[in-house]
């Protein structure tokens, strides 16, 4: 195999061939086509497809992304789980805009939704806790997210330490532990086409219903 000279990065490129999207082919409303899109992505056997890039802004207006997994979805919102005192959760707490990109390549797709994100009750919250894992649920309390820590070693040792607190019994919610649901207003569908000219149809939230419009590439 040759190796990859990296300074040749800028001459990757492919064409986009798996098709289009067009006009005929939008629903009134953009959660039927996501649900359309997202079904086809999991029976596509991608990878991790509901994993989605979470974008947040701190207090000083730096921008943040990372991947969460969506957890629920319906016409109130897009629903994800996380430790309440995240650097993700603390911006919220500041500024509850948020952008959700799911991004599957492999289809040549991305979706992204724009919304408002609003904590979960505690009823939903603890719900979804008590249906994981139960080493998931341990692996809540051990670690206190975007912390700092010094050696990876801690955070194992206090998951085995929980691990045998927790044995018998039942794993309670943390205090610290929740979730969002972002209510959207406005979501793109982006499909790759040859030579660039890709397709993009965005639907805005209007008095009426859905507004859609393409996009240039």
């Amino acid at each position: 195999m040759t190796e990859l000279d990296l300074t040749d990065i800028a001459d990757l490129r492919r064409e986009y061939m798996k098709g289009g999207l067009r006009r005929n082919e939008l629903t009134q409303e953009p959660l039927t086509l996501f649900e359309k899109w997202l079904k086809q992505a999991c029976e596509a056997g991608l990878s991790d497809p509901t994993a989605m890039s979470v974008a947040t802004v701190d207090e000083n207006g730096q921008p943040y992304q990372r991947i969460v997994l969506l957890k629920h979805f319906d016409e109130k919102g897009l629903v994800f789980y996380t430790n309440l005192g995240s650097r993700k959760a603390s911006h919220l707490e500041h500024n509850p805009h948020v952008s959700l990109l799911f991004p599957w390549y492999p289809l040549e797709r991305q979706v992204c939704f724009l919304g408002k994100a609003e904590k979960l009750s505690p009823l939903e919250v603890v719900k979804y806790f008590h249906s994981r894992p139960k080493d998931s649920q341990i692996a809540a309390w051990a670690s206190q997210q975007s912390s700092r820590i010094s050696a990876r070693g801690i955070l194992e040792s206090k998951f085995l330490e929980l691990k045998q607190k927790f044995k018998n019994g039942e794993v309670p919610l943390p205090s610290f532990w929740g979730g969002f649901r972002v209510a959207f207003d406005s979501v793109e569908f982006w499909q790759g086409r040859e030579n660039r000219l890709h397709d993009r149809f965005i639907y805005q939230k209007s008095i009426d219903g859905w507004d859609i419009e393409r996009l240039a590439p």
